[in-house]
């Protein structure tokens, strides 16, 4: 039986659109940030609706429609009534002073957007419902589809179709796994998301999810997963499972692919990876993690991640 989010009554926002059949590419998200951080006071709604958006993203008006899907589901910026803002995590990665990643270069942030766009079903429904609930390995274009139909007819969700839904699939596909047959464009650059190897073709209509240990995911991502999972899921616990971090909707195990002895590989030095933030505990057969620090915020987590990656370019 389905849990999670998507099972909650009053769950209302789901979508399956947006994006206008295009999957994340570089540099779009910084297009965005730094569209509405010119703006002291937030920007007009207008900036990605007039027509000299055009102008100022230099691509097509459904382009510039999908640069703002994306960033709004990457929380790289934010609709505050009538204006867009900056978010923590934007100027976090794209401030001209102080921005972590301002050209998306490091593999930390790649994995971080993989983390925002499939940990959550706000606005990417369609990625959370394949990370999170689908259960087989190797699947094909109607295997995604066909459920979440069914879960839309059972939900009652409005404003869904079976057209809707598989042209959200093809894009989700897409973010994965680039045309092999497409001429240089915009349309045809490799996707963000298309680094992680998460997805591999195994035929030209059949794909395999790629579960196992991640190397290149940075431990200040996996950390930064971690709490926010925490927060969201069992808030006032001081100790969560090693079961539910690899199963739960919505968990680190479950959107980044990790197998349970490759997540617990990663709990088991925790202690030092997380500067003292959390501990592992393996107990009499009872595996879980502890919070040492009762408030830890994401971002500290997440800068650690960044710390490292200077080093090694430094080194």
């Amino acid at each position: 039986m389905l849990r999670g989010p998507l099972r909650e009554p009053d769950f209302k926002d789901q979508q399956f659109s947006g994006h206008e059949t295009f999957p994340l590419r570089h540099l779009w998200l910084r297009k965005a940030y730094d569209a509405v951080a010119k703006y002291k006071r937030g920007a007009p709604k207008g900036i990605f609706s007039d027509p000299t958006a055009i102008i100022t993203f230099g691509v097509g008006k459904n382009m510039v429609t999908s640069i703002r899907h994306w960033a709004i589901a990457c929380e790289i910026i934010k609709e505050e009534g009538n204006k867009y803002r900056p978010t923590e995590i934007g100027t976090f990665l794209f401030d001209s002073q102080t921005g972590r990643d301002p050209f998306m270069e490091a593999s930390a942030t790649t994995w971080l957007m993989q983390w925002l766009i499939a940990g959550t079903p706000a606005r990417t429904t369609t990625w959370y419902y394949a990370f999170n609930h689908f259960s087989a390995q190797t699947f094909d274009r109607e295997a995604i589809a066909k459920p979440i139909l069914e879960l839309c007819e059972e939900r009652r969700w409005q404003r869904t179709s079976p057209a809707t839904i598989r042209r959200d699939v093809e894009c989700f596909i897409r973010s994965y796994v680039p045309r092999a047959d497409s001429r240089f464009s915009e349309d045809s650059m490799e996707p963000v998301l298309a680094e992680l190897g998460l997805v591999r073709p195994v035929s030209t209509k059949s794909f395999e999810f790629r579960r196992g240990p991640k190397p290149n995911l940075p431990d200040g991502v996996f950390l930064f997963a971690l709490a926010r999972f925490w927060d969201a899921h069992a808030p006032g616990q001081s100790t969560i499972a090693v079961e539910t971090l690899a199963y739960e909707p919505g968990s680190p195990g479950r959107v980044f692919k990790l197998d349970e002895s490759s997540l617990i590989e990663r709990l088991a030095r925790i202690d030092d990876s997380s500067h003292g933030h959390f501990a592992w505990s393996d107990t009499a057969g009872v595996r879980n993690v502890a919070r040492r620090i009762e408030t830890v915020k994401p971002l500290t987590l997440l800068d650690l991640a960044y710390v490292v990656d200077k080093r090694r370019r430094a080194a």
